[in-house]
């Protein structure tokens, strides 16, 4: 017999009555007769009332807290599973212990399930917030190229073609955000699919610094890796998006280096993967703000990211490529010293 609350509450009142019943019954006779003869059959009648008033009672308090449970398991089990449940299928129980446990559980799981609620209504209010932001200062410029070219600037050839132009460039800013944007919903929806195959990383960043020489050129940073690397280094991945991340990584070290620094690139041999470490020796970023630099928009130094240009979802997008490759992005940064990105790659053939 298991002896939980109900039991021994009916366990009490039975004993007490199945007591009462016995010394009553038993001055009464002994009063009337005399004698104690009749006292074993008293004995024997109060032991049938204990088990009767047992049952009784063990069966009205099972009712009465059941009855009371039920809807609290009804409506717990119905949340969990997500639709109803006929009352049959409820299990019987008037543990109360273990409805506590449940109820506690249950209410820890919605506490969880609500925290990361707020946390889901915070990111989309703020990326509401940023989209707008980064698409109202391109719309504004050109509504006032425009409205400057109607007033009648449109009849000076220099300040006709030279307004156009940048509203064609805020134009321009407007597309590659929406693109950035596009892309990074694709990848969270595993819409793009990723083109495996084995390349050297080695020749692909010294491609990418080819690219990007004239930019680094203009700053007079050197865009170096930390060492000879005489032997291709093979990774398994896709080799335009591990392109598009580098890209993004060697940009920003070049915007947020010091004049006449430089950009390194590192790899290290990790057993089943390669290691690939972007480095520059720029300003840093503070610790407070290193745990948010992959998230859409988010900005250390706001002012001097957008004169630098950008769209501010190129980590972002590097984020959702790596992860797409089942493979992790990671960043440490000191003030003043630089900062440091790496992520890794399946090892090739």
């Amino acid at each position: 017999m298991q002896f939980d609350k109900p039991n021994i509450l009916a366990l009490s009142l039975a004993g007490i009555i199945a007591v009462l019943i016995w010394v009553l019954t038993s001055s009464v006779l002994y009063v009337s007769t005399g004698n104690d003869a009749y006292l074993l059959e008293v004995g024997m009648v109060s032991i049938a009332m204990f088990i009767a008033c047992y049952l009784v009672i063990r069966y009205s308090v099972e009712e009465f807290i059941y009855n009371k449970v039920k809807i609290i398991y009804k409506n717990i089990h119905n949340l969990k599973i997500g639709s109803d449940e006929d009352e049959d299928e409820i299990v019987r129980s008037t543990d109360l212990d273990m409805v506590t446990r449940e109820v506690s559980e249950w209410a820890e799981q919605r506490d969880i399930e609500i925290e990361a609620l707020q946390v889901r209504e915070n990111f989309r209010r703020e990326f509401v917030g940023n989209v707008s932001h980064e698409l109202k200062t391109p719309i504004f410029n050109i509504q006032g190229y425009l409205l400057t070219l109607l007033d009648g600037a449109l009849d000076d050839p220099e300040i006709n073609r030279r307004y156009l132009k940048r509203a064609n460039k805020s134009v321009d800013r407007m597309i590659y955000i929406i693109q950035d944007l596009e892309t990074i919903s694709k990848l969270e929806s595993n819409m793009i699919q990723l083109a495996y195959s084995n390349f050297n990383i080695v020749g692909l960043v010294k491609e990418v610094f080819e690219m990007l020489e004239d930019k680094a050129k203009e700053r007079k940073i050197k865009l170096v890796f930390k060492k000879e690397y005489d032997k291709p280094i093979k990774v398994y991945g896709d080799r335009q998006k591990v392109e598009q991340v580098l890209i993004n990584l060697i940009n920003n070290a070049i915007k947020y280096g010091n004049d006449k620094g430089k950009v390194e690139v590192r790899f290290y041999d990790m057993d089943k993967q390669i290691l690939t470490e972007v480095s520059d020796d720029g300003v840093g970023i503070p610790q407070e703000d290193l745990s948010r630099i992959f998230e859409r928009f988010y900005r250390v130094d706001k002012s001097r990211s957008r004169e630098a240009g950008g769209t501010g979802l190129g980590l972002s997008i590097v984020k959702h490529i790596i992860e797409a490759h089942k493979q992790t992005i990671n960043a440490r940064s000191s003030e003043k010293a630089g900062s440091t990105f790496s992520f890794t790659l399946q090892k090739g053939k």
